[in-house]
C-alpha cells in the first residue's frame, strides 16, 4: 500500500509531483490548441495556415482538458479520503475561485479599457457579476472566457463528489459510487436526456471515473474491478473524445482544425498509460520548487492566456513572424500566470483558509473527523 509510507515524490500536503509536471503539459497543451489552431478571431486568420506543420499536433491539445478531468477525478479522491463535508466545500472554493475571480475582471477590464473585439462575450456588468458566482451556465449566460466550460464540469463533479462525501469515503463506497455513476453515464449517453446530461455528464464522466480508479489502485494496490472501471472509462473516453473533436472540424473545416480520429485515439490512448504509470508509482519525480511552481503556475495560465493573446496577439503580429508571435504570447502569458499566482492567488487563499489551531487542540478533532467516516 502507497499510503503507509509515503514515497519521495510526495510533497508533505500528500501531492504528487509527477502530477504537477502533468498538469503543467495540459495547461501547454490548452495554451498550443487556442494560440496555433482556434483563436482565428485574435490572429486575424486562420492560425492552422499560419502553422501547417504545428497544427495537426496543436489540434490535439483541445484534448488537454480531458488530462485535467482525470488527474482531477485521482486528486480529489485523495482530498476528500478523510476529511469532512466543510473541509473539502472550503478547500475547493479557496483553490477555485480566488484565480477565477481574478481572471474575470481581467477580462472585463481587458474588453472595458482598450476595445478590443477578439473573444469578446459582450456581456452586460449584470452578466459578468453572474459570471462571478461560477454559475452562469445554470442561468444560461454566456461564458466570459471560453475556457470557463470547463470549471462547470468541476463544480458537478464537485458536488457529486460532496454526496460522497456526506455518505463517508471507504475503498468499497468509492467503487459503488463510480461503478454507478459509469454506468449512468452509459445510460445517459444511450438515452439523450438534457437534464440527466447536466447532472450525469456522460462526455466527462469517464474521465473523472477513471481518474478515482486510478488513484484507489494508487492507495490500496492493484485489484480487477478499479482496473475493470479504468477500462470501461477508457472505452467510453475515446468516444467522447472524438465525438469533442468531431464537432470541432465540423464547425471549423478540418483544414482549420487537421485532426484525426487515429491521433485522437492514440493522445488518449497516452492520457491513460501515463496516469496508468502515476498510480502504479511507475512514473515518479522527485518533488522540487520548479515542479511545485509549474503547479502552482498552471490553473492561472488556463485562465489568463486568452487574455494575453487578444492584448498581445494583434499587436505583435505586424512586426513579428508568427512563430515569434506564437512564442512570446505563451512566455508571457506563463509569466503573468506566476506572478499572478505568487503575488495574488496564494496571498488570497492564505486569508481566506482558516487558521489552524494548535497542535495540542487540534489532534482530538483529527481524530473525530477520521471516526465519522466509516
Amino acid at each position: 500500500m502507497h499510503s503507509s509510507n509515503r514515497p519521495k515524490h510526495v510533497r508533505g500536503d500528500g501531492r504528487l509531483a509527477e502530477l504537477d509536471l502533468l498538469r503543467f503539459i495540459a495547461a501547454l497543451a490548452v495554451v498550443a490548441f487556442h494560440y496555433l489552431v482556434a483563436y482565428a478571431s485574435v490572429w486575424g486568420d486562420r492560425p492552422a495556415e499560419l502553422f501547417p506543420a504545428l497544427a495537426p499536433v496543436a489540434g490535439l491539445g483541445i484534448l488537454g482538458v480531458e488530462l485535467f478531468f482525470i488527474i482531477s477525478g485521482f486528486v480529489i479522491l485523495m482530498t476528500v479520503w478523510g476529511r469532512g463535508l466543510g473541509g473539502f466545500a472550503r478547500s475547493r472554493f479557496v483553490r477555485l475561485y480566488p484565480a477565477y475571480w481574478l481572471s474575470l475582471g481581467a477580462v472585463a477590464a481587458l474588453y472595458a479599457i482598450t476595445g478590443a473585439k477578439a473573444l469578446n462575450p459582450k456581456l452586460s456588468p449584470g452578466e459578468y457579476l453572474v459570471n462571478a458566482t461560477m454559475l452562469q451556465r445554470l442561468f444560461k449566460v454566456t461564458d466570459a472566457s471560453g475556457v470557463y466550460w470547463s470549471l462547470w464540469a468541476e463544480l458537478r463533479f464537485y458536488l457529486l463528489m460532496a454526496i460522497l462525501v456526506i455518505i463517508g469515503v471507504t475503498y468499497r463506497r468509492v467503487l459503488v459510487f463510480a461503478g454507478v455513476w459509469l454506468l449512468a453515464a452509459l445510460g445517459a449517453e444511450l438515452l439523450g436526456n438534457d437534464l440527466l446530461d447536466e447532472i450525469v455528464m456522460p462526455r466527462y464522466a469517464p474521465y473523472f471515473v477513471a481518474g478515482m480508479s486510478l488513484y484507489l489502485i494508487h492507495k490500496h494496490g492493484s485489484a480487477w474491478l478499479p482496473w475493470l472501471y479504468v477500462a470501461g472509462g477508457y472505452g467510453l473516453s475515446i468516444n467522447a473524445a472524438l465525438g469533442r473533436v468531431h464537432s470541432r472540424v465540423e464547425a471549423a473545416g478540418f483544414k482549420n482544425m487537421p485532426v484525426t480520429d487515429v491521433s485522437v485515439i492514440i493522445t488518449i490512448t497516452l492520457i491513460f498509460a501515463v496516469m496508468a504509470l502515476v498510480a502504479l508509482g511507475l512514473l515518479r519525480l522527485r518533488a522540487s520548487r520548479t515542479l511545485t511552481a509549474l503547479g502552482g503556475v498552471t490553473y492561472p495560465l488556463y485562465l489568463f492566456h486568452g487574455v494575453v493573446a487578444v492584448a498581445l496577439i494583434p499587436v505583435l503580429v505586424e512586426d513579428l513572424p508568427p512563430w515569434a508571435v506564437a512564442v512570446t504570447a505563451t512566455l508571457v502569458a506563463i509569466l503573468l500566470s506566476y506572478l499572478v499566482h505568487a503575488f495574488a492567488e496564494r496571498p488570497i487563499q492564505r486569508l481566506l483558509k482558516p487558521r489552524k489551531a494548535p497542535q495540542t487542540t487540534s489532534a482530538p478533532a483529527v481524530q473525530v473527523e477520521k471516526a465519522s467516516v466509516p
